[in-house]
């Protein structure tokens, strides 16, 4: 079914959900908004009621668990914050929000600058041409990523980048796959060990970028581990008191989880928004318009981006461009 979907041609204003998720689409026009389905060997729960939805994503009473890794999951991206739950997901999302915290962004903002900078530059001279941007803003929320919570090479992270989307590749060919739990254990699979040799690969990498700054602080280089993600960290890594440090497989699962996440979300909502601009030349016209009067010749700043209304003004974009949005919560 997802292939008949995906061999179709698609127009810019089509409903992508049945082509994205051809089963789903089907199963709700069928079931209706709420049913459950068998992926292999356990029953899931489909809902797309706005309701139910906001039920389960509130989790009061804890009583919803996240979804555990399969072993080739848990090679990929490990015990991050994406998977974690109850006292030790606390822990790691205050290191999180500290990262985000306005002041931390507003120290980021001179290299997310520079790098945006030298995209645009070469944008200048690609003039006529074709630009696949997609592929633009991947390769600049991976030196954003990699120098603003690193403070690593665009060279380095490039490399972890790479690493990262074989394994996304490799997971998402064995989501649908049912494994026997005593067969699985004693016989693995050429993913499996495809999955492992690139979760060595990349932990190797990430303890060369942990000990570059662990051999600075300890040689006076710098005062401290730093205030980027990374530094952050390694503060808690080293933390004298026990029920505040963190593991080293946690503090490599974490860099994992950001490097991960924070490029496959980012990438894909920065295209999407050009697409939709590109689509509605009066929309980019009124966003551009709105962005010089703020800015004028100066580079953006935190002061003048909480002055944007246009851009920054989700209800009006989706009015405008007649989103249709689509919510299949997996339980």
């Amino acid at each position: 079914m997802k292939q008949k979907a995906l061999s179709k041609s698609v127009g810019l204003t089509d409903d992508l959900f049945p082509r994205v998720h051809p089963h789903f689409y089907t199963w709700t026009n069928r079931y209706g908004k709420n049913f459950v389905y068998w992926n292999g060997a356990r029953a899931e729960l489909v809902i797309s009621e706005p309701e139910l939805i906001k039920e389960v994503l509130k989790n009061s009473e804890q009583i919803f668990q996240k979804k555990q890794l399969s072993d080739i999951g848990m090679k990929f991206l490990g015990n991050g914050l994406i998977f974690i739950e109850g006292e030790k997901w606390a822990k790691h999302r205050k290191l999180a929000n500290h990262t985000f915290h306005g002041e931390s962004l507003k120290n980021m903002t001179p290299a997310i600058i520079a790098s945006v900078e030298t995209m645009l530059e070469k944008w200048n001279g690609q003039e006529g041409k074709e630009i696949e941007v997609y592929q633009e803003f991947r390769l600049l929320t991976s030196e954003v990523i990699s120098r603003t919570a690193f403070g690593s090479s665009y060279l380095e992270g490039e490399k972890i980048f790479a690493m990262l989307d074989k394994s996304t590749i490799i997971v998402s060919q064995n989501l649908s796959k049912t494994r026997i739990p005593l067969i699985s254990k004693l016989w693995k699979s050429a993913d499996l060990l495809e999955s492992e040799k690139l979760a060595k690969e990349i932990q190797d990498r990430l303890m060369k970028i942990v000990k570059k700054r662990e051999d600075k602080a300890v040689n006076g280089e710098v005062n401290s581990f730093g205030n980027d993600f990374l530094g952050l960290l390694l503060n808690v890594y080293h933390d004298s008191d026990e029920k505040n440090r963190i593991s080293l497989e946690d503090l490599v699962a974490e860099c994992k989880t950001f490097y991960f996440a924070g490029q496959e979300t980012v990438n894909s909502l920065l295209a999407w928004i050009v697409l939709h601009l590109a689509i509605r030349g009066d929309w980019q016209e009124k966003a551009r318009r709105e962005v010089v009067d703020i800015f004028g010749n100066q580079n953006p700043h935190l002061e003048g981006i909480a002055k944007l209304k246009i851009v920054s003004s989700k209800e009006q974009l989706q009015e405008k461009f007649s989103w249709e949005s689509y919510s299949c919560l997996l339980i």
